[in-house]
């Protein structure tokens, strides 16, 4: 079966102008051209996209645009560490229509296992929309543990998917074995797709899918028609790609939105505490890119 989002799925970043101001024009331009190079949903306001950052109301402006734009599934990041402004906003983004929500563990408070259920519980409350929880406790200080994670699929209707950003294949595959079997895993960590698939995720919701969609499309097809070898060979070039995304001088989003410069795009810098991307990051974006398109060719 399908996933229901599709396989590849880009959380894509923000435009902003050169002042800072939201750039909702050329976000949808961007979204477009993701969906023209093979991705089959996209992420809006996630943690690439500068969330925690933007305000609610140019989130919305963002999700009605995004979604009126493109064929393709637009999920909605409408989670904060506030359970009630994340209920409302998933109220009020549940209007404008999108096709999903993704629900982000609660970050910074360090809440419980039952505290972080009732807040992701009480946003699913909040709307008929399938939701995507996204477990990413390298960015919220708190792990959704297995036994929560599986709870949670089996006791909420609409709790459908997870975007596993928790590093441990493993411990995904026992979340993957206790839940009911229509609940899908998405990978969130671009280098650990190709082993969350070898333990049964659907796709990823990635960063480096900004400039690689065709090359994870081409991943999933192998991996799926049961030519690993060739998945493997994909992935390999892909580790450029990975180990481009993100680092501790250039953490995500600042390389993808100097990346998405050289596609084209007026991205402008991220907003503050991220700031602009160091020199080297777009000197680097040519290299990864060049090599993307030289596997692509070959």
């Amino acid at each position: 079966m399908a996933a229901r989002f599709g396989s590849v799925i880009t959380a894509m970043i923000t435009a902003f102008e050169a002042n800072g101001r939201l750039d909702v024009a050329e976000t949808v331009r961007m979204a477009k051209w993701l969906q023209e190079q093979g991705n089959e949903g996209l992420v809006v306001s996630g943690t690439t996209g500068e969330a925690s950052t933007l305000t609610d109301a140019e989130r919305l402006a963002l999700f009605e645009a995004v979604s009126a734009a493109v064929t393709v599934p637009v999920i909605a990041g409408t989670g904060s560490n506030d359970t009630a402004h994340s209920v409302h906003l998933t109220k009020e983004a549940s209007k404008l229509g999108i096709a999903g929500i993704l629900a982000v563990g609660p970050y910074y408070n360090r809440p419980s296992q039952a505290g972080i259920a009732a807040h992701i519980g009480a946003m699913a409350a909040a709307t008929n929309l399938p939701v995507v929880v996204y477990d990413i406790p390298m960015r919220t200080g708190r792990k959704i543990s297995t036994a929560n994670l599986v709870k949670m699929a089996r006791e909420t209707k609409n709790i459908v998917a997870l975007k596993d950003a928790g590093g441990n294949p493993g411990e995904t595959a026992n979340v993957i074995a206790l839940a009911p079997k229509e609940f899908e895993v998405y990978s969130g960590d671009d280098g650990l797709t190709l082993p969350l698939l070898a333990v049964g995720a659907v796709g990823v919701i990635g960063v480096a899918t900004h400039w690689s969609a065709p090359e994870h499309r081409r991943m999933m097809a192998a991996f799926f028609s049961g030519n690993v070898v060739e998945a493997q060979r994909i992935n390999a070039a892909l580790l450029e790609s990975y180990a481009y995304e993100t680092g501790e001088e250039a953490p995500n989003p600042l390389p993808s939105k100097e990346m998405m410069k050289l596609h084209g795009f007026r991205t402008g810098d991220a907003r503050l505490p991220m700031g602009a991307a160091p020199e080297w990051v777009a000197e680097r974006a040519r290299v990864v890119k060049a090599n993307i398109e030289l596997f692509r060719s070959s």
